[in-house]
């Protein structure tokens, strides 16, 4: 399966970031749009300039609470209509944030506009979207915490804020910077900014050291080589978090290993498809958002839903290379991964949701051992690659491939001593090492040209802490028994 062409309705509000982003690839050189001047102003061309400050932005992006992480006993019969309810949040956030970009001008004449007629309507959607989800648990048969519904209101981000989870109520306003320091700049509006990143030869070492191996432990590796997606196979759907909803992750992925995945894949499509793994018997889906270059060059979904249209703007990159590994347990012998599980490493939304769940490393060749990032993009020194690094969750519950908030069924082990938590089981640890040469950003004055940054929802404002990663275990001839005995026996297998 190449690229996903099937033709998707894009809400009216996120026609505001496909103009945002139209400005800002406009021309054949590189153009800086700053979206959050007032659209009245002549020159949006260069970032910082004293008109781009004079148009102060009220605030930076919105900051949502999110149900579906909360969300831990919803019966199966209820989980394809709450999963469609979760993915209408997702998308009044994403038409609220567009109402933001869209609207500078109003916002800067009446300093309540943001509270009533962006956030103030966002959150009577949002309570009616949580009691929609209320009646579909209960119907089932299951139990709603009643609490959920306080999650309806939502805040503001201000723009000098860049802490993961940050935010202020109903839209107060605070010191506009240009779109740059501490603010939501990039080429589409929404980063990144020059705060986020950082010369990683000037970052200390922070790696810490690996659990001592007992005993008992597992010591083999398993690699699996399942390409770069070289054949440019992408979609904007997630059928773990949003099945059957087109465009549910409103941000690009790269998938390798099986071949037939989008929004309405199912256990029996998957095990049909095909692989783009060497092994054959490998039809997991391994599958992750894709990175880009803001350089002013257009790609093809510069005027798609997920791409352009939602502030995921600029070149896709390409990785140089993608390594999976299975790693076994330095305090057990793991058991068989089963068929269809699902993991999520990671957190989409940290930025909002702050850093409980975030688990993005990024680090460059030569410096993987020294120093890993969360919350920076490193730049590199010359002959040096990105490196982005996923180590997956590593415990399972012995009894679900999946769970409602796609988390609870599986858990990482003690950092320090590598054991399970009560009633867990050892399984082998998916580990992903993606490799990119990337042009390095330039830093001059506080504002970034030529930047980087990973796809994302568009109020998450590209932040490196929201990568992630994502994972169906689909195996067949015993390949799932191969690479437990793998690891158990000490062995390093391909």
């Amino acid at each position: 399966m190449g690229r996903n062409t099937r033709k998707r309705r894009t809400p009216p509000a996120i026609k505001a970031i496909a103009a945002a982003a139209a400005l800002a690839l406009g021309g054949g050189g590189l153009v800086w749009a700053n979206v959050h001047a007032s659209a009245h102003e002549p020159d949006q061309r260069a970032w910082g300039g004293d008109r781009t400050k004079a148009a102060t932005a009220q605030v930076a992006t919105v900051s949502c609470p999110d149900v579906g992480q909360r969300l831990t006993n919803v019966p199966e019969p209820a989980r394809q209509g709450v999963a469609r309810e979760l993915a209408a949040l997702d998308r009044q956030i994403t038409e609220a944030y567009a109402r933001l970009a869209s609207t500078r001008d109003a916002q800067a004449k009446d300093p309540g506009f943001v509270r009533n007629a962006i956030v103030g309507p966002l959150g009577e959607k949002r309570a009616a979207t949580i009691v929609r989800i209320r009646i579909g648990v209960q119907r089932a048969g299951g139990s709603f915490d009643s609490t959920l519904e306080q999650l309806a209101p939502c805040t503001t981000r201000s723009a000098n804020r860049t802490d993961a989870g940050g935010g202020q109520r109903n839209g107060g306003r605070q010191q506009d910077d240009g779109g740059q320091r501490g603010g939501i700049g990039g080429q589409a509006g929404n980063g990144p900014v020059a705060a986020d990143f950082v010369d990683i030869t000037k970052v200390a070492p922070n790696v810490q050291g690996k659990p001592r191996r007992t005993g008992n432990a597992s010591t083999g590796t398993f690699t699996t080589r399942c390409g770069v997606n070289a054949n440019k196979n992408h979609n904007t759907d997630n059928v773990i978090v949003a099945p059957g909803v087109a465009n549910g992750a409103h941000h690009l992925h790269d998938y390798v290993g099986n071949q037939d995945v989008d929004a309405f894949s199912d256990n029996r499509t998957l095990l049909q498809a095909g692989t783009s793994c060497r092994n054959r018997d490998d039809l997991s889906s391994y599958y992750w958002p894709v990175l880009r270059v803001q350089d002013g060059t257009r790609d093809f979904d510069q005027n798609a839903d997920g791409g352009g249209k939602e502030g995921n703007v600029g070149r896709i990159l390409t990785p140089a290379q993608a390594e999976i590994t299975y790693v076994g347990s330095p305090a057990a012998k793991v058991v068989a991964m089963p068929r269809f599980l699902r993991i999520i490493t990671g957190d989409a939304k940290a930025t909002t949701n702050g850093p409980a769940n975030a688990n993005a490393h990024w680090s460059c060749t030569g410096f993987e051992d020294k120093v890993q990032l969360t919350e920076r993009y490193p730049i590199c020194p010359q002959g040096s690659k990105v490196v982005r690094s996923f180590a997956f969750q590593s415990c399972w519950d012995g009894r679900n491939t999946d769970s409602a908030n796609h988390r609870t069924h599986v858990a990482f082990a003690d950092p320090a001593s590598g054991v399970c938590p009560n009633g867990f089981k050892a399984i082998p640890q998916l580990t992903m090492r993606l490799v990119y040469a990337v042009p390095p950003p330039v830093i001059r004055n506080g504002q970034v040209r030529n930047a980087y940054a990973v796809d994302g929802f568009p109020e998450q404002l590209h932040k490196p802490a929201t990568d992630h990663d994502d994972f169906i275990g689909v195996t067949r001839n015993g390949l799932a028994d191969r690479i437990a005995d793998c690891l158990n026996r000490g062995r390093n297998c391909a």
